[in-house]
């Protein structure tokens, strides 16, 4: 006597009612919410500069930070 297709027990019960179990409570995967972007914004970034580049961009004082970033706006074509 064979049995009706698309019938067949599975071999192990508990995991077939885990994985069901799993099926229906599990969350589907989300992509993180978009952060709203603000124009002009600053952003904390961490970059490694070579120590030589980074003294000359500091030897003038204050305001090292705004050098890189006009000569990094520069080098992007900005």
């Amino acid at each position: 006597m064979s049995k009706p297709p698309g019938r067949t027990r599975p071999s192990d019960p508990r995991q077939a009612a885990e994985a069901a179990f799993k099926a229906v409570t599990a969350k589907p995967l989300e992509a993180p919410p978009k952060r709203a972007s603000v124009p002009n914004a600053k952003e904390t970034v961490s970059l490694r500069i070579d120590r030589d580049v980074l003294d000359h961009f500091q030897e003038d004082g204050p305001g090292w930070q705004e050098r890189i970033n006009d000569a990094l706006r520069k080098a992007a074509g900005k």
